[in-house]
C-alpha cells in the first residue's frame, strides 16, 4: 500500500481544517476495444488551502486526466475502479449529475491554456463573469456588477467598468487569462484547476501570471492544482509537486528537497534536461532514453520506469515499488533503489542520463 503525501503546511492551518482537495488511492480504467485499459493507478495527494502544488509529467503521464477525474468530467466509459476525491469535503466518486454541476464554478474554478477556449467570443467579458455568479447563486444585479469590477481590479486590468463592455477580441493573450483567472475566482472557490495556463505566453507575461497567482492564493486562501510539464515554472510557483508516470505519482512532496535531491530517476531525468544558466554545462543537454509508454502497453506488475531506467535491476522487473517516504517522511518516492537499504540509499542520482 503507498503512503499518501499531504502538504507540509504550516500547524496554523489547523488539524481539524479539511484540505481543499484531497485525493485518495484513486484508479481508473477506460474502454478499448481490447478491454480495459488501466489510465490511473492508486493517485494520492492533498492541496491545502492556501498552497499550490504542482502535477508534472510528460504528455500521456495522467495528469490532465487526474484533474478531469477531481470535477467528473470523464470520458465515457470510465469506471473508477476504487478511491476517493474529496474537494472542500464534498466526495466526488459517485456523486450525481446536479452536485457535480454544482461543483464546479463553485467550489473549483478552471483557468485552461487557451483562455479562447473558456471565453465567448460573441459576449461581452462582463457579461460571462456574471453570468457565473448568477449561475451559482451568488450575486445578481447591481452587487454581480460591483463583483466583476472588483476581480478586474484584483487582476489588474486597468479601468475596469467600461472594460466590462469589451469582448475577448479586443484584449491580449495576457490580459484575456487574467480574465479566465477572474472568471475561475468569481465564485470564491476552494480549488483553483490551472491546466498549463502559461503554456502559450511570452516569458514576461508568463511571469507576469506566475506573480499574479501566487498573489491570489495568498491574498483569498484558494488551493491551486498547476498541472504543467515545466520543471521550470513549478520550481518557481509551487509549493509541492507530484511527479507523474505512466498514470502514477512516482514522486510527492514539497518542492525544496524534491528539487534539492529527487529520489526517483524519473523526476532527475527531467531535471537534468531542464535548460540553466546558472551552470557551465555546454552541448546538448542530457535526455532519458525511449518515450513515455502507451497505457495499453505498461505492466502493473513491475517498475513502470525500469525499461528507461538507468539504474534498473532484477527486482525492479519482478515487483511494482510502492510510494514510500523519502527525506525522513517528507517527500514520498517509487523507487526500489532509493528506499531504506536499496543500492542508491544515501546516494545522489546526479546526472543519471548523461
Amino acid at each position: 500500500m503507498s503512503v499518501q503525501v499531504t502538504n507540509d503546511a504550516p500547524a496554523a492551518a489547523g488539524a481539524a481544517e479539511a484540505p481543499a482537495l484531497e485525493v485518495v488511492g484513486l484508479t481508473m480504467d477506460l474502454p478499448t476495444p481490447n478491454g480495459p485499459v488501466r489510465v490511473l493507478d492508486d493517485v494520492s495527494f492533498s492541496i491545502a488551502r492556501g498552497r499550490v502544488r504542482g502535477l508534472i509529467g510528460e504528455s500521456g503521464s495522467g495528469k490532465s486526466m487526474t484533474a478531469l477525474s477531481i470535477v467528473g468530467l470523464l470520458p465515457p466509459g470510465a469506471d473508477v475502479v476504487s478511491g476517493s476525491i474529496r474537494v472542500a469535503g464534498t466526495e466526488v466518486v459517485g456523486a450525481s449529475k446536479a452536485r457535480l454541476r454544482a461543483l464546479r464554478g463553485a467550489k473549483v474554478g478552471f483557468v485552461f491554456q487557451d483562455p479562447m477556449t473558456t471565453l465567448n467570443p460573441v459576449l461581452p467579458i462582463g457579461f460571462q463573469i456574471k453570468e457565473s455568479l448568477r449561475a451559482h447563486r451568488i450575486s445578481t444585479g447591481r452587487a454581480a456588477d460591483a463583483r466583476a469590477i472588483e476581480l478586474l481590479d484584483m487582476m489588474g486590468i486597468p479601468n475596469a467598468r467600461a472594460r466590462l463592455r469589451q469582448y475577448p477580441h479586443e484584449f491580449s493573450g495576457g490580459m484575456r487569462q487574467r480574465i479566465v483567472i477572474a472568471l475561475a475566482l468569481a465564485c470564491e472557490p476552494a480549488l483553483i484547476l490551472a491546466d498549463e495556463p502559461t503554456t502559450a505566453l511570452d516569458v514576461t507575461i508568463q511571469s507576469q501570471i506566475l506573480d499574479l497567482i501566487q498573489r491570489l492564493v495568498a491574498e483569498t486562501d484558494v488551493a491551486c492544482l498547476w498541472i504543467t510539464h515545466d520543471l521550470g515554472v513549478a520550481a518557481s510557483l509551487c509549493d509541492d509537486i507530484s511527479v507523474m508516470y505512466a498514470g502514477q505519482v512516482v514522486e510527492s512532496g514539497p518542492v525544496e528537497p524534491i528539487f534539492a535531491n529527487p529520489r526517483m530517476p524519473y523526476t532527475r531525468g527531467l531535471m537534468e534536461a531542464l535548460p540553466r544558466i546558472d551552470t557551465e554545462r555546454s552541448g546538448r543537454l542530457p535526455a532519458m532514453p525511449g518515450s513515455p509508454p502507451l497505457p495499453s502497453s505498461v505492466s502493473r506488475i513491475q517498475c513502470a520506469f525500469a525499461e528507461r531506467c538507468a539504474f534498473t535491476r532484477r527486482v525492479c522487473e519482478e515487483r511494482a515499488p510502492a510510494l514510500t517516504p523519502r527525506h525522513g517522511g517528507v517527500t514520498a518516492a517509487r523507487c526500489f533503489a532509493t528506499e531504506d537499504g536499496g543500492w542508491l540509499d544515501g546516494r545522489s542520482l546526479s546526472r543519471t542520463h548523461s
